[in-house]
């Protein structure tokens, strides 16, 4: 599972190079984010249609090359909207429009974590990837509905640009994106595994669980980006950091599946919360000539991290029906 996490997180390094050529080319005359966002958008949803059709087993390198390809489709529009909303948004709602963004994301998980177990027990595999594919379609009604700005002349991609990257605040970024993703997402990857594993839950209970931790993450997101824009990059940072690291702290404290709700909700909130004060940092430091390359850059070392922290979790952790919750973990 690690492999494959791994394998289909390589298109999200690359969005670098889908946010460059958004940023120069409109798609068939007709903008430079929406056709894109559609475009992804479909191909996502075709690749969902038809994974339940691969046997894992048996074509293994062809799942990873349509997972491979599902997430391409997801980082062409991923990184146009996010290309979309720097375009639109004015300076002083930076931190609010991230937090509604990773809001919105988390709120998403939490809709289809409530029914996705019971999905699989009492109906057949293909039906999750089907109600995937159809929920990956809903958001064409409104896409399609934008009236995407228009980029005034100044603001043209200029590859004299991309030296903002030399700047102090923009270096010093990236270990916060790199290393807090790798922690924070290698241990979400091991939530479940080890819940089911140490306690025996089902696949549904896994689901609830998953809820719960995308209405912290939802919470930490929409509450997050008031607050960086009230407080300040700086101090949101410092704040993120300390409380990423007692909520991973906190997961090693489980000790049954009661005490594990307010944890994991806890831990969801720390992970919206990081993700919004991580956004809108990059959102604030983002030159608006190469507004989606320069954030997918910074989107980009971010992923990086979480690979890492994927592949590495999934390597530490092996799951022991006799062990004790603590007895393996991560870090």
């Amino acid at each position: 599972m690690g492999v494959s996490s791994a394998i289909a997180l390589t298109p999200s390094i690359l969005k670098v190079f889908l946010g460059m050529v958004s940023d120069k080319v409109s798609l068939l005359g007709r903008g430079q984010r929406k056709p894109y966002i559609i475009l992804g958008l479909l191909v996502q949803a075709g690749c969902l249609f038809a994974v339940p059709y691969i046997h894992p087993g048996l074509y293994f390198r062809l799942l990873a090359f349509v997972a491979f390809v599902l997430m391409t489709g997801m980082a062409l529009h991923d990184t146009c909207t996010d290309g979309l909303a720097l375009d639109a948004t004015p300076p002083q709602d930076e931190g609010a429009e991230q937090g509604i963004m990773v809001g919105g994301r988390a709120f998403s998980v939490v809709v289809i974590s409530a029914v996705i177990g019971l999905l699989v027990q009492k109906a057949k595999r293909t039906s999750v990837f089907w109600t995937l594919g159809a929920r990956t379609l809903l958001p064409l009604a409104l896409v399609i509905r934008v009236r995407e700005p228009q980029r005034p002349p100044e603001r043209a991609l200029q590859w004299s640009a991309f030296r903002a990257f030399g700047r102090w605040s923009v270096i010093a970024l990236a270990p916060l994106g790199a290393l807090y993703s790798l922690v924070i997402n290698g241990a979400n990857q091991l939530v479940n595994p080890c819940l089911e594993s140490q306690f025996w839950i089902d696949l549904f209970a896994a689901g609830l669980y998953t809820a719960v931790w995308g209405l912290g993450a939802v919470l930490g997101g929409v509450t997050g980006g008031r607050l960086t824009d009230r407080i300040g990059h700086k101090r949101a940072a410092l704040g993120v950091m300390a409380i990423s690291l007692l909520s991973v702290l906190a997961l090693a404290l489980v000790r049954g599946p009661a005490m594990a709700w307010p944890i994991v909700f806890i831990f969801g909130l720390a992970f919206g919360y990081y993700e919004t004060v991580y956004f809108a940092t990059s959102t604030g430091f983002t030159d608006a000539r190469i507004a989606a390359s320069m954030f997918a850059i910074l989107m980009a070392v971010a992923n990086v991290g979480t690979r890492i922290g994927l592949g590495i979790s999934a390597r530490w952790w092996t799951p022991s029906a006799t062990a004790g919750p603590l007895s393996v973990s991560p870090f």
